[in-house]
C-alpha cells in the first residue's frame, strides 16, 4: 500500500469534495467563557457568567451535533472558545468526536490544563493542540492577560503536555503590547522544541465594540513583522510568485461571499447557531430547533447565494488574493459587510509595495497610485521596500 504524506492526503480529499458542497471542515465554540481578560479577545466573557453558562449547549446536545456532522462528512473539527477547558465536561465532548473519527485540533490557552486532561490528550491524542503565548515574560503576558498568575498557569500547561509527549504548536497575536517580544516567543519555544507562529489580525469583538483594535499594530508594523520572519516572508513570496500576476487569481462573482464558509465549512457558537465561520454572526441557523443536515442544505446554501448590493474597490483589486477583507470583517468593524476595512486594504497594498508585486490601479482605490491616499503611505512604502531588500534594520 503506497503510503501518502499528509498534505497530500488532504489536497486529495479537498479536490474530492470541490463542487458538492460537502462541510469538510468545522470549527465549534464550546464556551466563550475565559479565566483570561486578554485586552485583544473577540469573544471572552468571564468564567462566572451565569447566563452565558446555561446557555452553552448541554453534552448531550454536543453528541447529537457531532453524531450529524460526522454523517454529513466532516473530516476536520477545530474546538475553540473563550476556552475550551471552561467546560467541566469538555473532555466527554472531545472524545465522542473523536471516536467518530474526526480529526480535532483543540485551542487553548493552557492556563487550565491539569494532571487528568494531559493524561486523558496523551490516552486521546488530538490531531494538533495549539497554546496562545501572550508574551515571554510574565510582565507582558499579563499585560495582555489582564490576570496575576497567568503565565505561569500557561507555562505549566505546555509542560504537563510535553511531559506526555504531547507537542503543543504555540502562537500569538502580536499587539502593540508583546511585540517587542515576539523573538524572544520565537526562542522560548524552540528551545523546548516546539513550533511557533504568529498573526496580527485582531477583530472587534462579536457584538462589533471596537475595544480590542486600541492594541493592534498600525500597517506598517504587520508587514514590518512578515519582513522580519524568514519563513513567512518566504510562504508570502511563494504566493505572490503564485497568484500575484494578472488574471492568475479568479475573477469575483456578484455574490456577497467568496470564501469556503457554507462550502466546505462551517462554525458553530456555543450556543448552537451555525454560521459561515466563527466571526459571522449576521446570518444563523439554530441547531436546537432544526438538524446539521437542514442547516447546511438549506440555510447555509441560502446564505451563500445572497448577492452583493453594490460595486467597491474590492471587487477590482489585484490584491485579493492576499486581503483578509470578507463580509464577516467589514460587518464587525464598519457595521456593513460590504464596505472595505481600511486597516485591511492598507495592509495588503503595503506588502505588496514592500514585495515588489504589481499592484493594478482600480476605480477609487485610495492606496493605488493616484489614490487620495497613495502619498500619505510614502514614508512607510520606502521604509519596507528597504527592509525587504536587507538595507534597513528597524
Amino acid at each position: 500500500m503506497q503510503a501518502l504524506s499528509y498534505t497530500t492526503f488532504s489536497a486529495r480529499i479537498a479536490a474530492q469534495g470541490a463542487g458538492d458542497r460537502v462541510p469538510l471542515s468545522g470549527a465549534i465554540e464550546v464556551s466563550r467563557r475565559c479565566p483570561l481578560r486578554c485586552v485583544q479577545c473577540y469573544n471572552n466573557l468571564p468564567m462566572a457568567d451565569t447566563a452565558a453558562r446555561r446557555a452553552e449547549l448541554s453534552t448531550a446536545e454536543h453528541h447529537r451535533i457531532l453524531d450529524e456532522i460526522a454523517e454529513a462528512g466532516c473530516l476536520w473539527l477545530l474546538y475553540t472558545g473563550g476556552e475550551i477547558f471552561a467546560r467541566p465536561d469538555f473532555l466527554d465532548i472531545f472524545t465522542h468526536a473523536k471516536r467518530r473519527g474526526l480529526l480535532v485540533t483543540l485551542f487553548t490557552n493552557g492556563t487550565l490544563v491539569t494532571p487528568e486532561i494531559a493524561d486523558h490528550l496523551a490516552r486521546y491524542r488530538p490531531f494538533s493542540i495549539e497554546i496562545t503565548l501572550y508574551g515571554a515574560t510574565a510582565a507582558t503576558y499579563e499585560r495582555v492577560t489582564g490576570v496575576p498568575g497567568s503565565y505561569e498557569r500557561c507555562l505549566g500547561g505546555i509542560r504537563l503536555l510535553r511531559e506526555r509527549g504531547l507537542a503543543p504548536k504555540l502562537k500569538t497575536v502580536g499587539l502593540t503590547l508583546n511585540r517587542h517580544e515576539l523573538s524572544q516567543m520565537q526562542r522560548l519555544a524552540e528551545t523546548v522544541g516546539l513550533e511557533f507562529a504568529f498573526d496580527a489580525q485582531i477583530n472587534p469583538r462579536i457584538d462589533c465594540t471596537l475595544g480590542p483594535l486600541a492594541v493592534r499594530l498600525d500597517p506598517a508594523a504587520v508587514v514590518a513583522l512578515d519582513l522580519q520572519a524568514p519563513r513567512r516572508l518566504a510562504e508570502w513570496r511563494q504566493l505572490a510568485a503564485r497568484f500575484g500576476r494578472p488574471g492568475v487569481w479568479p475573477a469575483p462573482s456578484d455574490t456577497l461571499y467568496d470564501c469556503g464558509g457554507g462550502i466546505s465549512s462551517f462554525a458553530i457558537d456555543p450556543n448552537g447557531m451555525l454560521s459561515l465561520c466563527v466571526i459571522s454572526s449576521r446570518d444563523r441557523f439554530d441547531l436546537r430547533r432544526g438538524s446539521f443536515r437542514e442547516g447546511w442544505d438549506r440555510f447555509l446554501r441560502a446564505v451563500r447565494a445572497q448577492k452583493a448590493t453594490r460595486p467597491t474597490v474590492c471587487a477590482a483589486c489585484s490584491l485579493r488574493w492576499m486581503c483578509a477583507m470578507c463580509p464577516a470583517n467589514g460587518h464587525l468593524e464598519n457595521g456593513d459587510a460590504e464596505q472595505p476595512v481600511a486597516f485591511l486594504c492598507q495592509t495588503s497594498h503595503l506588502r505588496a509595495y514592500a514585495l515588489d508585486v504589481p499592484i493594478a490601479p482600480h476605480g477609487d482605490c485610495p492606496y493605488c497610485e493616484g489614490g487620495s491616499e497613495f502619498s500619505a503611505l510614502a514614508a512607510a512604502r520606502a521604509a519596507l521596500a528597504a527592509m525587504a531588500t536587507g538595507n534597513w534594520d528597524p
